[in-house]
């Protein structure tokens, strides 16, 4: 019963990058995802699945972890490459890289 303490990446489906900045403890499976023969729907009988923790800081959720006695592994987020602001920055004339039809 391994818990992982990351910080989640921004939602694809969205531009906007809320819960990003918290920092969640939640343990990994210890039992595979079975489907329901009758529904088709996943279950699984590892309760600790639907647990998950929010903390602000990643130390705050190392010394929970740490308190409660549960194994961790810490993942750190990657760094966010900037992207260019404007759209016309496309078609600048002294782009890095030509862009063409």
């Amino acid at each position: 019963m391994r818990a992982r303490i990351y910080r989640p990446a921004k939602n694809a489906m969205q531009s906007g990058k809320a819960r990003t900045k918290v920092w969640v403890l939640e343990y990994e499976p210890e039992a595979p995802r079975q489907p329901d023969p009758l529904m088709g729907w996943t279950s699984s009988t590892d309760m600790r699945q639907q647990v998950q923790l929010d903390f602000e800081t990643s130390e705050e959720a190392v010394a929970y972890a740490e308190k409660h006695g549960i194994p961790y592994q810490v993942f750190e987020p990657h760094d966010v490459r900037p992207r260019p602001k404007a759209y016309s920055d496309n078609f600048r004339f002294d782009r890095k890289v030509p862009w063409s039809h």
